[in-house]
Formats: C-alpha cells, sequence, structure tokens
C-alpha cells in the first residue's frame, strides 16, 4: 500500500464529488516531516481556496518541500533600571516599622505592584515623588475608612468628625490612594490594567526581582484556599474581577466619634465593633467625671462608681482619646479602687497610666510610681521591684513619695520594724492603703522578733507602740485573732504579754503569712 498521493495530472482528470465539503475543516494541513536524513518525493497537499469555483471544493497541488521549524528562542527577560527613589519606596514599605497587622502581606505587595506599574506605564516614575508617596499599607487603610464613612449612617454634623477621626490613624501629610488608579487610559483609548498576581507561595524570591521581570504568562500559584475564594468570587459576578474589594468593608481599626449624650450608662462588655450611636463623645464624658465625683463624695456606692467608670473608661479607649482628660479619669478611680481595696481595677488603671505617663501626657506620675513600689513589696515580686527601682531617674528619687517608698522597701529589707511601722504612720498621698494590705503580716514578723528578744513577758503597751496599733485594746485583739488569749496577763499596773511562751505561735504564723500573698490583678 503507497501513501504517495497521485500524480498531479490524474488528480485532476477524477470527477468531482456530487457533495461539497464545509468552509471551516475539522483538521488543519500539516506539512510532511522533512528531517529523518532521506529524501523523500515531494507530497501532494490539499489547499482550500474559498473563491474556487469549485465552491471549496479540496483541489492537488504539489507542496513545496517543508523547511524545518526552528526552535523559539526564549525571551529575554529585560530588566528595568529602577531609580534609587523606587527601590528605597520598595525598602520603606516592609521596614518593621511600618509594618501594619491589619494590612496583610499579598495586599500590600499587591498594592506596591500597582503602584509601580502605574508610574511605569504613564512615564511618570522618574517625575514621582517616592519619598512622599504614601506607603501601600496606608493607601489600603484608607480606602477601608473612606469605604465604612460611606456606609455609615451618621446625622448631618458629624460627617466632617468623624471623616476626621477616621483619617487620624493615617499621615494627614500623605495623599489620598485615590490618586493612583489601577487603570491607565492611553491616548489610543486602550486601558492599561496591572497584570501581576501575586505569588505567595514564592517568598524566597526578592519583591524587586518579581517587578523587575514581570512575567504575565507564568501562572500564579495559589493555595487550594486562595483558589475555592477566587471560584465564589467568579460565580457570584459571573467572572468580572473587579479592583473594588468589596461592597462590606473589613474592620478597621480606626477610632469613632460617639453620638450618646446620656451621662450615665452601664458597662457592658463589648462583644461587637462599637457604634457612634452607644458611645459618649469626650464633652459629655467630661461632664459624666464631674457628676460621679460628687455622687461618690455624698453616697460612696462603689459598686456603681466603679461600673460606671469601667463605662467611661471603655468610652474613652475606643476613640482613642489620650490626654490629660483621660489620665485623671484612671487616677481617680485607681484612687477610689485603693480605698476599697479593690486591687483588680486598681491594677488595670495602674498598667494604662503607665502606658499614658511614657506617651508623655502630664499626670501625678510621682504618685503612682510610689504606689508601684509598695505594691511589689505586697507582693514580694522582687524582680519586679527592682525594674521599678532601675525605672527611676535621680531627681525622681528626691521626690517625697517615692523617696518613702524606697524607705520603706529598705526597712523591710533590713528588717528593721522600728522604722517601718515609724512610715507607716507617715505615708503621703494615699501609700497607706497599700501599706494596710501587708501591715499584718510585718506585725506577726515583729512579734516573732519580739518574742525572742524580750522574756520572759513585755508591757502590752510597748506592743501598741512599736507595732504602730491605735490602742490597747486593739493591739490586743490582734494578738487574740491568733489564738494568743492565753499570752495576755493582766498585772498590777499593767497587762503582759508573755514573750517566752508566744515563740512557736508567731513564727508559725508569720510563716503562713509571708507564703500567701494575694496576687488578683497582677500587672
Amino acid at each position: 500500500m503507497s501513501w504517495a498521493a497521485p500524480p498531479p495530472a490524474a488528480a485532476a482528470a477524477q470527477p468531482a464529488a456530487s457533495y461539497a465539503y464545509p468552509m471551516n475543516t475539522a483538521y488543519t494541513a500539516v506539512p510532511v516531516r522533512q528531517t529523518f536524513g532521506q529524501n523523500y518525493p515531494s507530497q501532494a497537499q490539499y489547499t482550500y481556496n474559498a473563491s474556487s469555483p469549485t465552491n471549496g471544493l479540496p483541489q492537488h497541488s504539489p507542496a513545496m518541500p517543508a523547511v524545518p521549524e526552528q526552535p523559539a528562542q526564549p525571551q529575554q527577560q529585560q530588566k528595568v533600571d529602577w531609580p534609587d527613589s523606587v527601590r528605597r519606596y520598595v525598602q520603606r514599605s516592609f521596614q518593621e516599622s511600618n509594618i501594619d497587622s491589619t494590612v496583610s502581606r499579598a495586599d500590600m505587595e499587591a498594592r506596591l505592584k500597582q503602584t509601580i506599574r502605574y508610574t511605569q506605564d504613564t512615564g511618570s516614575m522618574h517625575s514621582t515623588n517616592w519619598d512622599m508617596m504614601p506607603l501601600p499599607q496606608q493607601m489600603i487603610k484608607t480606602e477601608r475608612q473612606q469605604a465604612i464613612v460611606a456606609t455609615m449612617n451618621i446625622p448631618p454634623g458629624y460627617e466632617q468628625a468623624t471623616a476626621a477621626a477616621l483619617a487620624a490613624v493615617a499621615n494627614p501629610k500623605k495623599r489620598a490612594s485615590s490618586d493612583l488608579s489601577s487603570e491607565v487610559s492611553r491616548p489610543n483609548g486602550s486601558v492599561v490594567t496591572s497584570p501581576w498576581k501575586t505569588n505567595t507561595s514564592k517568598m524566597s524570591t526578592s519583591l524587586q526581582d518579581r517587578i523587575s521581570h514581570p512575567t504575565a504568562d507564568t501562572p500564579s500559584v495559589k493555595s487550594k484556599f486562595q483558589k475555592n475564594t477566587d471560584k465564589r468570587q467568579r460565580r457570584g459576578d459571573g467572572g468580572y474581577v473587579s479592583s473594588y474589594r468589596s461592597p462590606s468593608p473589613e474592620p478597621t481599626a480606626g477610632p469613632i466619634v460617639g453620638l450618646n449624650t446620656t451621662l450615665e450608662k452601664r458597662y457592658l462588655r463589648l462583644t461587637s465593633a462599637p457604634k457612634p450611636a452607644d458611645v459618649r463623645p469626650e464633652h459629655i464624658l467630661r461632664q459624666t467625671l464631674d457628676l460621679l465625683k460628687k455622687k461618690w463624695r455624698k453616697e460612696a456606692n462603689y459598686a456603681y462608681i466603679c461600673d460606671q467608670f469601667k463605662s467611661l473608661r471603655q468610652d474613652l479607649t475606643v476613640q482613642r482619646i489620650k490626654n490629660e482628660f483621660t489620665v485623671s479619669v484612671y487616677e481617680i478611680h485607681a484612687r477610689i479602687a485603693l480605698e476599697k481595696a479593690d486591687l483588680g481595677e486598681y491594677n488595670q488603671c495602674q498598667t494604662q497610666l503607665r502606658v499614658l505617663y511614657a506617651s508623655g501626657i502630664k499626670g501625678s506620675h510621682i504618685e503612682f510610681k510610689a504606689y508601684r513600689i509598695l505594691y511589689f513589696l505586697h507582693t514580694a515580686n522582687r524582680s519586679a521591684l527592682n525594674d521599678a527601682i532601675l525605672d527611676l531617674t535621680s531627681a525622681e528619687k528626691e521626690e517625697r513619695a517615692i523617696k518613702h517608698a524606697l524607705n520603706v522597701r529598705s526597712a523591710l529589707a533590713l528588717g528593721n520594724h522600728h522604722k517601718f511601722f515609724q512610715l507607716y504612720l507617715d505615708v503621703p498621698n494615699m501609700g497607706a492603703y497599700l501599706i494596710d494590705m501587708f501591715v499584718k503580716r510585718e506585725r506577726l514578723a515583729a512579734l516573732a522578733s519580739m518574742c525572742k528578744a524580750f522574756k520572759p513577758d513585755v508591757k502590752l503597751r510597748y506592743v501598741t507602740e512599736e507595732l504602730a496599733f491605735e490602742s490597747d485594746a486593739e493591739a490586743a485583739q490582734f494578738i487574740i485573732d491568733c489564738n494568743g488569749q492565753h499570752l495576755l496577763e493582766e498585772k498590777a499596773d499593767h497587762i503582759a504579754f508573755l514573750t517566752g511562751k508566744a515563740g512557736q505561735l508567731f513564727e508559725q504564723a508569720r510563716a503562713v503569712a509571708f507564703s500567701r500573698v494575694d496576687l488578683k490583678g497582677q500587672i
């Protein structure tokens, strides 16, 4: 059987078929392979001419020997010579100090590529001031904030205040990201769109190389989760891919501006994003603070006052209000909590006050640094106490409150009970409330030492004066509460404390007292 076609003359003599081939054939003619080193005779090929009188019938014609196709040369990637300002801009975008946890790295890289490609396509790369260009994470956050402002139902008069509060997170000197569009119109009417897709799986490849060597034909490697997300998006919008993120913007970490005018409001733990209608603005919160101070002096209802202060602090937090008024709120609440021995609330206030003081806001930082030292003496936290002392400056150590706290620490470290109780009787500010929390264990330690130093007995009046009791009756009651009623003996002119028999009792009581420290609300 021969695969060669008949000579052209014989083929021309054949009668035409009674049917016509369709214009669009189901196959494509391919030249015969000519690269095996043997000279085969030329093979006839079918050629098709749509304008032929035979109405599309195949015609035989001798085919020219096919020229072997040369292998396609791989396209050389051209490295773009980026200006130094662009390189600095890319480096600045990924500096640790500029990283924003609310913006993913993938979104940041996509926006960075989009920005640089825009200036490249429009020819403005060298004329753009990249040192003043907003960082990609700032552009993304600004778009989110603008989307939230656009969807919020805000009464007239509050639009500007809300927009200003949301824009406070971004640098006001930077340009808005709306100046950079993801599409560029050329003079011929075509639209240039950034073709890049971020390849998140190849983190070892530098961002500069991916921009310098764009590979539009290389498919991006996506995770299974990302593929499913893209599939759902295409199914929802009919395959159209838009640069608009979503009609429902992501939650923003920016502040809000309250619209509530109620002075008193119960504290409720937030389970969702706060609403402006439920939050009181600063001028209302100032009125609330004045009201709470009056009610505390008049009623002294701590449960109510604590609840109101927590609500007030919450409204300050969600609005990002950090000023001297904020400091005064936390200081007043901390003092009230100290007075009621509520260490949990006190420590929350103390923690926030440290942050506010560190930011340069004025307040009673000397007073609360002294409280911090006394608190660590109460909790017997030596490492934290040493850190607190190291943070003090030479000038702060000369302040009366801090100097007193350091003297208390020195007396306890040396076991000088006499000096400690003298300092206990002269405490500045509200430090006595903190010392009250550990004065009992120090009295037990002092009694244990007294039992070793004085035998067989000592006057009860001496115990009252040395341990800073208000009266002999209070001193006697303290001994009785420690199961030492048999250690008190009434004599002709005084009541004696039998120290010779009390040594073991108070030594055990001292050991138990120093082994149990209430760490509620530990900082």
